[in-house]
Parts: C-alpha cells; sequence; structure tokens
C-alpha cells in the first residue's frame, strides 16, 4: 500500500459545528441535517476498494498492522480467569516462535476479569479494554451503566467499549444518548471511550452517519460497528460511512477520532480490505493502532497463518498457531 492523497469527498456535514449540541433542537436540526447516504454509491464503492490488488511486499506490511490492530476479545458467559492469562499471553506473544510478530493492541473482557487481564498484561503495552453499560443489549439504568464503567476503569481498563440506546436512538430521543454517551465519558475518567452502534440495528446508512456523528459530538474516542452479538456486525459499507465521518470531524474540528469494525471479520483477505478502504477514506494518518481497530478472536489466527506463508513461503496449517 504506498502513500496516496485521500479520495475523500468533500466534507459530508453541514457547517458549522458550533452549537449543534446547545439543546435538543439543536442538535436534532444538526443530525437529520446531515446529507442522506448514496446507498448504490457508498456499496460500489466499497466493493470497488475490495478489488484492490497487494503486491507481495505491502501484504506483510498489511499483515503486521492488522496484527497490531487487533482488540483480542474474549466476552462469552463461560470465560474465567485462566481464559483471560491464556489470551493475554497469546496477545503479547501471538507467534512464539517468530519474535519479530508484533504483539495485538489491547485484550478486551467483561468488567469482572479486567483485572486479571491488568495484571497479565503488566509492562507489555498492550491494553486492556472493557465492555461496559448493559453489554451487550443496554438494557439497564443509566446509574448501572455508570457504575458498570467505574468498575471497569478502577480495576484498571485502560479503554472503555459502551453500547448507545438503540430504542432511544430510533426514537429520535438524541439529547438522551448525546447525555449518556457524555455520562459514560465522564466516568471513563482517563481510560479511552469506545462507542459501540450496533449498525446492524439501526436499519439505514442514514442511520449509521447520524449514530456516528452524535457519537464524536459526545465525545467519543473512538465509534465501533457493532457488539459482534447481532448480526450483520461489521460491513465494509458501514465501515466507510464511519471513516468518512472521522476524516470530516478531522477537517471541521482538528481532532483525531478512530474507527473500530467488529465481528464477522474472520480473514486476512477481508482485513486487508479494510486496510484499503481506511487508507482512501479517512486517509494513511489512520493507519494505526490508535485510529483504527478489529474487533475479533478469530482473525488473529488467520493472520498468523497468513504471516508464516508470506515469511516461510508455503502454508503452515493450522497446528502451527493456537486455536481460541
Amino acid at each position: 500500500m504506498t502513500a496516496t492523497t485521500s479520495t475523500s469527498a468533500a466534507p459530508a456535514t453541514p457547517a458549522p459545528l458550533v452549537d449543534a449540541t446547545r439543546d435538543d433542537a439543536s442538535l436534532r436540526r444538526f443530525l437529520l441535517g446531515l446529507p442522506g447516504v448514496d446507498q448504490v454509491g457508498v456499496e460500489q464503492r466499497a466493493a470497488g476498494l475490495g478489488t484492490r490488488s497487494i503486491k507481495k511486499d505491502a501484504k506483510r506490511w498489511a499483515i503486521d498492522t492488522a496484527i497490531s490492530m487487533v482488540d483480542l476479545t474474549t466476552l462469552e458467559g463461560a470465560d474465567t480467569q485462566g481464559k483471560v492469562r491464556a489470551l493475554a499471553a497469546k496477545a503479547v506473544r501471538p507467534d512464539p516462535e517468530r519474535q519479530d510478530t508484533p504483539r495485538v493492541a489491547a485484550v478486551c473482557v467483561y468488567p469482572d476479569l479486567v483485572a486479571t487481564a491488568v495484571e497479565a498484561l503488566k509492562g507489555s503495552g498492550v491494553h486492556v479494554a472493557s465492555v461496559a453499560t448493559g453489554f451487550p443489549a443496554g438494557r439497564t439504568s443509566r446509574e448501572i451503566k455508570l457504575a458498570d464503567t467505574k468498575i471497569a476503569v478502577e480495576a484498571g481498563a485502560h479503554e472503555v467499549d459502551m453500547v448507545i440506546d438503540r430504542g432511544a436512538f430510533l426514537e429520535g430521543r438524541y439529547m438522551d444518548v448525546f447525555e449518556e454517551i457524555q455520562a459514560v465519558k465522564a466516568a471513563c475518567g482517563d481510560a479511552h471511550l469506545k462507542v459501540i452502534l450496533e449498525t446492524g440495528e439501526l436499519a439505514t446508512y442514514d442511520n449509521v452517519r447520524r449514530a456516528s456523528w452524535l457519537a464524536l459530538l459526545a465525545g467519543g474516542d473512538f465509534i465501533k460497528t457493532s457488539t459482534g452479538k447481532v448480526s450483520p456486525a461489521a460491513t465494509l459499507p458501514v465501515t466507510h460511512i464511519m471513516l468518512q465521518a472521522v476524516h470530516d470531524w478531522h477537517v471541521q474540528t482538528g481532532e483525531l477520532r478512530g474507527v473500530k469494525p467488529a465481528g464477522g471479520i474472520r480473514t486476512t483477505k477481508d482485513a486487508i480490505k479494510y486496510l484499503v478502504a481506511v487508507h482512501e477514506v479517512a486517509g494513511e494518518q489512520w493507519l494505526t493502532p490508535d485510529l483504527f481497530r478489529f474487533g475479533a478472536s478469530s482473525l488473529l489466527n488467520d493472520l498468523l497463518l497468513q504471516r508464516r506463508t508470506q515469511v516461510d513461503g508455503h502454508y503452515s496449517g493450522p497446528d502451527y498457531v493456537t486455536v481460541d
């Protein structure tokens, strides 16, 4: 992937942002004033970016970059401290036989397992992320959502992944969603906040654009596609819209915010398609774990297998990596 100028269109937002969140009417006017998404256009462009050919040297770089962007995740009711410690070990040394393999960006767990992850990853440089706010449905009171967040942060989480109230959003109660994101952001303290939109439940691309801007206006450090518990989860067209939002946010404010597609990204080929989209839609500046992540578990296994293929010149097979 060579450096090129971003091909993003002019900012797809009304200007200016001043007073957009002054009151409910201002916020509603701003969000409903966002230009509609051209469904055919965004799907065609996403499909076109997915056909880009990547040469061998660039592919090796892309694989290493994708590994460094993975939030290695376990969010199951049967999770144990032992499983989290094993995941942490894999996060630090994804391929123990290849010491030059990058470590992943973070390990993502439930709040009650944050302390275990923090201890296991101490000094490694791998962050600990925690889901919160009644993940995955978010169907609980704001008080409980904030308490959930504080439990994760006090246990040492560097990042918090919150879910928005999709019901409130779909009912048009945008200020309620905005204020809840703000409250969770405040509860995070120094921890970064990733705002999960659950795009599969938002029904339209226009809603994805509105929810992206709502989360950015409320202070989200990242906007994230999905919990991974709802289908469809991450898709290239939805991620395209979210990348455009953070690009346009940067144009208008000078601030850099990140994007995290999560759920359904399982192969190296898929991951590279997303990296091409990042490069072309947001810009080369976003090709860093600080601004782009993959929420995944099985993806890492395929990245490691394909990395071995690139290095060794032959396919090693799944027995050569740990399977989660």
